[in-house]
Parts: C-alpha cells; sequence; structure tokens
C-alpha cells in the first residue's frame, strides 16, 4: 500500500525537510540535455541512493517548480520519464510516490534495442495487439480520476504541438493511463517497462524530420482524442478500433516517412569532392 507523508514515521529526510517548507534538494546544474533531463536525474539519483525511500510521497509540482526553478511543463515531462522508469508512480489527486526498484533480470526493451524501423514495427505490432485490448477494457472499466488524467495528458500533448515542444511525454502519458484503466496491473507494468521508447519518433531520425510543418502530430492528436472520446462514453468496441486504427496509422506513417528519406537521399547531389 503506499503510504503518504502523513503521520510516516520512516519518511525520507529530502521528503520530510520539504513538508516542513525546507527547500527541495537544492537546484539542478544546467545541463546540455534540458532542464526536464537534469530534473530526472537529480530525482531519479536520488532515489536510487535512497534519500527518497520506497512510499515515499514526492512535494507537489508546486513546490519541485519553486525549488528547481523551472515550469510546471518541465515537473510534468521530469515525473512522465520517472513513471515510464518505474521510479515513481502518480495516484491523482492523492500524489506523486517513490516505488520499489525493479529486480534485475524483470522485462525491458532497452531503447539501445530499438535503433532501426524494423525494430520499430515489430514495437507497434506487438502494440496493436496489447492497446487494442487495453482500451477496450478501459472503455468499460475506468474511472472518471482515469478519464481526467487522460485529459491533461491530451491537453498538454496539444500545447506543446502548438509551441513546437516535448509531444513524447505526453503522448506516453496518454496511453500508459488508458492501461493503467484497465484496472489490470499487467497492462500497466508492461507499458511502463517498455517506456518512451515505444513512441516510433523518440527513435527513427525520418519521423522526426517527417512533415514539419505539424500536421503529423496534428494527425496524431485527432487519433487520441477518437480513443479518448470512446472512453470517455463507456464504448469498448470504439474504443479497440480507435486504438487500432491508431496504431496500424503510426505502421504505415513510419513506412511512408522512410520512403520519403530514402527517396530524398537518393535524390540529393552527391558531395564536392575534397581537394
Amino acid at each position: 500500500m503506499v503510504q503518504t507523508t502523513a503521520g510516516n514515521p520512516s519518511i525520507s529526510d529530502a521528503a520530510a525537510e520539504v513538508a516542513a517548507g525546507a527547500p527541495f534538494m537544492g537546484r539542478p546544474r544546467p545541463r546540455a540535455r534540458g532542464l526536464a533531463h537534469g530534473l530526472v536525474e537529480d530525482l531519479g539519483e536520488k532515489i536510487r541512493s535512497q534519500q527518497l525511500r520506497p512510499g515515499d510521497k514526492l512535494p507537489t509540482e508546486s513546490a519541485i517548480m519553486q525549488s528547481f526553478g523551472v515550469s510546471r511543463t518541465v515537473v510534468r515531462e521530469a515525473l512522465s520519464k520517472l513513471q515510464a522508469a518505474g521510479l515513481v508512480e502518480t495516484h491523482h489527486g492523492v500524489g506523486t510516490f517513490v516505488l520499489q526498484p525493479r529486480a534485475a533480470g524483470m522485462f525491458r526493451l532497452d531503447s539501445a534495442d530499438i535503433a532501426t524501423s524494423v525494430d520499430v514495427l515489430a514495437v507497434l505490432e506487438l502494440r496493436i495487439s496489447l492497446e487494442t485490448e487495453s482500451a477496450g477494457l478501459a472503455a468499460t472499466r475506468r474511472t472518471e480520476e482515469h478519464l481526467l488524467a487522460m485529459r491533461q495528458a491530451l491537453d498538454d500533448f496539444e500545447r506543446n504541438v502548438a509551441v513546437a515542444g516535448d509531444t513524447v511525454a505526453p503522448d506516453f502519458r496518454f496511453h500508459l493511463q488508458i492501461a493503467q484503466a484497465t484496472g489490470n496491473p499487467y497492462f500497466a507494468d508492461i507499458m511502463s517497462h517498455l517506456g518512451t521508447t515505444i513512441i516510433p519518433r523518440t527513435r527513427i531520425t525520418a519521423i522526426r524530420n517527417y512533415d514539419r510543418r505539424g500536421e503529423y502530430l496534428s494527425r496524431v492528436n485527432r487519433e487520441h482524442e477518437e480513443i479518448y472520446a470512446a472512453i470517455a462514453r463507456r464504448d469498448p468496441e470504439s474504443a479497440r478500433a480507435a486504438m487500432r486504427i491508431h496504431l496500424t496509422n503510426s505502421r504505415e506513417r513510419l513506412r511512408v516517412a522512410q520512403e520519403t528519406a530514402q527517396a530524398a537521399a537518393v535524390q540529393a547531389p552527391p558531395a564536392a569532392p575534397s581537394r
């Protein structure tokens, strides 16, 4: 059972200091890979070193924002990545809690294992099988809390599309929330083990370069909305169909992006000889 900070004698000093109003672990040093990555590294290190222990409740988003001097978007992205890594778990309306570290040898797809379009296509086939049923179960079993979490993820996705911000974290968060809404912990566990590497544009350069005007992500957003609408109205068959269409379209978009990249490479003029 998840423990909260209230009345918990085993709470870590780091979390207890925040509860008492002290600054939360100081500000992260600037890092080239971005504020969210730096925040993930700092929090992750505190968790791995047991300064934050399993069951400890993290400070609120506002407290982390103030302590680290970052925006709410950065905090949410960092928490999403920590959740994807299996280090924390968020209970909406309650808070974010540190999880027990995973035992060695548990299944996980490392990002290095998903390096080519063939690998990504294979993962998409797995996702079609897994997430189609996940969406159907979510439509039957979801709570208003689950629905609110999905809505927040979609709103973050849409907002980041508009400002050319990070869309991978809210994309993954949306799919993970659907898995959690099934009420079957194994769906969410598999998704958490897979992590954000399941999102094709994180692995394939052609996807990131494809359709730079944002139409690609706008189509992804519309497909997400179809899935959400079916789950919201508790329509499992429509939810399954919408998820299957979305992931099948993702597979087709990957194919088209790869063909576009290959055609551009063929048409590119040869490099001038060096003198």
